[in-house]
C-alpha cells in the first residue's frame, strides 16, 4: 500500500490501521445507536484502544467522521495530479469529483445517514470537504484554462451540482443514484462551458 508514490512504513501502516479500526467502530455505532448516543469511552472500547490513543487520532467525536485519512488525502492528491495540463477545467474538475466521491462511496452512505440522524453533527463545520476543496480551488487557479472569473465561475457551479444532487439524494437509495445525479448536473451544467466555436474573419467588401 502507498500514499502518493511514496511506500507507508511499518509504523505509518499500523498507525493507519488504528486509526481506521476506530473509524470502524464508530461508524457501526453512529449507524446502530445514533451519534449523539455514543461517547468517546464507548468508542475508544470498541475499538480496544484508549481513550488517550482515540485523541491520539482524532481531535473530537465529529472528526470520525469528516476527517480524511492520508491516504484518502493522498488519493485525491493524485488525481488533481493526474489531469492533463491541456484539459479543460470543466472536463478535468468533472472527472476529479466524480472519481473521488466513487473511490468513496460506501463511507459517504454511512456519512450521510450519520448525519441526517444527528441533532447536532448536520451543523457541524467540520469537514474534510473543506480541505478538499481548498486544495481544488488552488490547483484550478494553478491551470491556464480562462481569466480568474471563469475559473471561479466553474469551481462555483460544480459546488452547485454537487449540493443540488445531494439534495435530492435519499441516501437509503445507496451511492449510485447520488452519482447518476451528480453526472446529470455535469452534463446540463456543462452546456454553458463548451468552447466558443471559432470565428472565422471575413473581409469587409
Amino acid at each position: 500500500m502507498t500514499v502518493g508514490e511514496q511506500p507507508i512504513g511499518l509504523r505509518e501502516r499500523k498507525k493507519l490501521e488504528t486509526r481506521r479500526a476506530i473509524r470502524a467502530a464508530a461508524l457501526e455505532l453512529f449507524e446502530r445507536e445514533g451519534f449523539d448516543e455514543v461517547s468517546v469511552d464507548r468508542i475508544a472500547a470498541a475499538a480496544n484502544v484508549s481513550r488517550t490513543t482515540f485523541f491520539n487520532f482524532f481531535p473530537t467525536k465529529e472528526a470520525v467522521v469528516f476527517d480524511a485519512d492520508s491516504e484518502q488525502v493522498a488519493q485525491w492528491q493524485a488525481l488533481l495530479a493526474s489531469r492533463p495540463a491541456d484539459e479543460p477545467l470543466w472536463t478535468a474538475l468533472q472527472k476529479v469529483l466524480l472519481a473521488y466521491l466513487e473511490g468513496f462511496r460506501e463511507h459517504l452512505v454511512a456519512k450521510q445517514r450519520i448525519k441526517a440522524a444527528s441533532r447536532t453533527l448536520g451543523a457541524s463545520s467540520r469537514d474534510a470537504n473543506d480541505r478538499f476543496w481548498a486544495e481544488l480551488t488552488e490547483w484550478a487557479a494553478r491551470r491556464d484554462d480562462g481569466d480568474p472569473l471563469t475559473v471561479s465561475l466553474q469551481l462555483g457551479v460544480a459546488q452547485a451540482v454537487l449540493n443540488s444532487a445531494f439534495a435530492l439524494w435519499d441516501v437509503d437509495d445507496g451511492a449510485e443514484p447520488l452519482l447518476r445525479l451528480i453526472r446529470r448536473g455535469f452534463a446540463e451544467a456543462g452546456a454553458g462551458f463548451r468552447p466558443a466555436p471559432s470565428r472565422r474573419r471575413t473581409r469587409r467588401t
